[in-house]
């Protein structure tokens, strides 16, 4: 039986850069970093508030994506948040590009795309706390 998903893996072009960006910018904590001398590589495993695990690695001559958001396999990588217009403000004063607030016609949910700095589609989407805890970064 699956349980859940335990981790999503992104391969960086800038690793320095997309570290200060998941740790930084949307505030994860490092659970382990690791340089791994045969590969030329780094990992760095993020906690999820849920849970899961974020994992970046660096692998030299990795290819760009090839578009955005439409190609093949991962469409883009989606978090749960409390306050989604907190979130875009938060964004928006790092300096990151953040689109535009919809809402999902489906669930009536609000939500807004932005990407990390490889260009990799990262979405935050509505879901409130149903326990009054504070909400936003």
């Amino acid at each position: 039986m699956l349980r859940g998903i335990h981790h999503v893996a992104v391969i960086c072009g800038d690793y320095a850069a997309s570290k200060a960006f998941y740790t930084d910018v949307l505030g994860l904590a490092v659970v382990a970093e690791h340089y791994r001398e045969a590969r030329d590589s780094w990992k760095l495993d993020l906690a999820l508030p849920d849970g899961g695990r974020l994992e970046l690695f660096s692998f030299p001559g990795a290819p760009p994506r090839p578009t955005r958001p439409e190609a093949r396999g991962l469409r883009h990588l989606a978090f749960a948040v409390d306050d989604v217009e907190a979130w875009r403000r938060h964004l928006m004063a790092a300096g990151v590009e953040v689109e535009a607030i919809r809402v999902d016609p489906y669930t009536d949910r609000r939500f807004t795309f932005f990407a990390d700095p490889d260009g990799l589609p990262l979405e935050f989407y509505e879901v409130p706390r149903v326990d009054g805890a504070p909400s936003g970064p």
